[in-house]
């Protein structure tokens, strides 16, 4: 019998062991079928949310393995875009996240082009030893979950072989290529600010030999010295006749008119 199996039968002879302390105690019948009915509603109420929130990391894996693994096909972009937010809603809905799903995210920003999230991600997975598995010690009640069904799943790999599939191939890849991958982002991010640089550089050198080439090129201004301006000044004064003579050609003018 399989551990799902054997988990199914506990519950039921609780549930049995309790029906039957209440028949001993006297109670009616109705109230324990209606105690039953209410109680089997809640439990697969809860247990679809915990298998939902479950299988929806081992989908993760199935989505990102398969983007990740086969490299030859093209993926659209817009595939790749949804993959990485199914990633993170569950980091936001998980405070300790498994570290394969930082490995699975931050392997799909590099597919996209982004090397800042994959630096991010992959810096915290790779430096930061509270990350790993043998660190975690104190784990959320959604951790437990998983790690529950993860364990079963690897006892029982052919309930779900694509999903153990998915889990193997990313674990490999974490294991040889997290490292070498954290490296080549940001070998890629500092070339690319380097390159920004440079062309700010050159940008600021072109402006600077424009800048020569104006000044060279605009009309020179005339320049008057106070040597010149007295000069003028005399010349003017030379020239200019006498107050008297004016006024006798004025009054001729007139007495004329």
């Amino acid at each position: 019998m399989g551990g799902k199996g054997k988990e199914t039968t506990q519950k039921l002879l609780a549930i049995i062991v309790i029906i039957t302390m209440m028949l001993t105690m006297g109670v009616p019948p109705a109230v324990i079928i209606f105690f039953t009915v209410v109680v089997y509603f809640v439990y697969r109420a809860v247990q679809h949310s915990e298998q939902q929130q479950i299988g929806s990391i081992f989908r993760f894996y199935i989505e990102a393995s398969e983007i990740l693994r086969d490299e030859e096909r093209r993926w659209y972009g817009y595939e790749i875009a949804r993959v990485i937010r199914h990633g993170e809603r569950i980091l936001q809905n998980m405070n300790d996240a498994p570290p394969l799903v930082l490995f699975a995210l931050a392997a799909l920003h590099q597919r996209a082009g982004d090397d800042a999230q994959t630096c991010k991600l992959l810096a915290k997975l790779v430096e930061d030893e509270e990350t790993d598995e043998s660190h975690r010690f104190d784990p959320s009640i959604e951790l437990h979950r998983y790690v529950t069904a993860l364990r079963q799943l690897e006892r029982e790999p052919a309930q779900e072989p694509q999903t153990m599939a998915a889990i193997r191939s990313l674990e490999r890849a974490r294991r040889t290529r997290a490292a070498l991958m954290l490296t080549e982002s940001r070998e890629r991010i500092r070339s690319h600010e380097e390159q920004l640089l440079t062309q700010q550089s050159q940008r600021a050198s072109e402006t600077a030999r424009f800048a020569v080439a104006l000044n060279e090129f605009a009309p020179k201004e005339s320049v008057t010295t106070p040597t010149t301006a007295t000069a003028n000044a005399s010349n003017e004064a030379a020239h200019r006749r006498p107050i008297a003579d004016v006024l006798r050609d004025v009054y001729e003018e007139k007495k004329t008119a």
